[in-house]
């Protein structure tokens, strides 16, 4: 009879770290005064496996993602970048928090700790489109999501977030501005059919989240203040927003850039 209360503790203790982060950026955004709508929280299964894939659009979107599967009373473990985990300041935390580190150079080892955490009953976030969009609209999505799913066997969670790029997002945009509203909207579970092919899934996907994208932007409750403020649009909504292309292009000129400091960096630390 007492394995009930110890497996209690063990889980208690062990997401801890998880559960003050929680707290905290419950606080903050209390200050804050964001605004949530979240909405579809009970299609997030209450105790099995399953991966969360959702739309980026902020900087803040994980802390969002999580809210959602807060509200249903479950814990998202976050596929992240390995410089997060290393990293000083959010290095413990993350790991504290049992997020799932990828090495982009050994992504094979990730791959396997999120299926086995997917097996184990856990939900698994990703962002298929690997970085945040600056045109706000849906980039082209890795496989990873799909690969995931049916290896693990468990159903995909579509997700969308919109008005965090509103708070802090890339090129340097945030604003400690009270009273953003932040939509939140969750589909109903995609259960990829038995040898289905992964590509195949990702485009069911993709079409899934770009509805529950349309929808949360049609029912955002908040319009542009003024003339300049119609960046955190998107082109088609009659936003200045970079377009697909563009957007593109800004992210393979950063990409670059931070290619050539890494080799730089690399260079200075083999000369030491």
């Amino acid at each position: 009879m007492a394995a009930g209360p110890v497996r209690f503790l063990e889980v208690t203790v062990r997401d801890l770290p998880y559960r003050i982060v929680n707290r905290f950026m419950l606080g903050l955004f209390r200050v804050l005064d964001l605004r949530f709508d979240v909405q579809g929280a009970e299609n997030i299964p209450p105790i099995a496996g399953a991966v969360i894939a959702s739309n980026h659009v902020s900087y803040l979107d994980f802390i969002f993602v999580g809210l959602a599967g807060y509200k249903r009373g479950r814990l998202v473990r976050f596929m992240a970048k390995n410089s997060v985990f290393t990293s000083k300041v959010s290095g413990p935390w993350m790991r504290g928090m049992h997020h799932i580190p990828v090495d982009r150079e050994a992504g094979a080892a990730a791959f396997e700790v999120a299926v086995t955490a997917l097996q184990d009953g856990e939900l698994v976030g990703i962002f298929p489109e690997a970085t945040i969009s600056r045109s706000w609209e849906l980039k082209k999505f890795k496989t990873g999501v799909a690969r995931l799913a049916l290896q693990a066997d468990v159903p995909i969670v579509p997700m969308v977030v919109w008005g965090g790029q509103r708070v802090l997002t890339v090129d340097k945009r945030y604003s400690l501005r009270r009273g953003r509203a932040i939509s939140i909207l969750v589909g109903k579970p995609l259960v990829p059919n038995e040898g289905a092919k992964a590509g195949r899934v990702m485009l069911d996907l993709h079409a899934c989240m770009n509805d529950l994208l349309a929808q949360v932007q049609h029912d955002y409750p908040q319009r542009p203040a003024g003339p300049d403020d119609h960046w955190w649009l998107p082109r088609h909504l009659g936003g200045t927003a970079p377009s697909m292309e563009k957007a593109r292009e800004l992210e393979e000129t950063v990409l670059a850039a931070r290619r050539v400091k890494a080799a730089r960096k690399a260079a200075r630390k083999a000369a030491r």
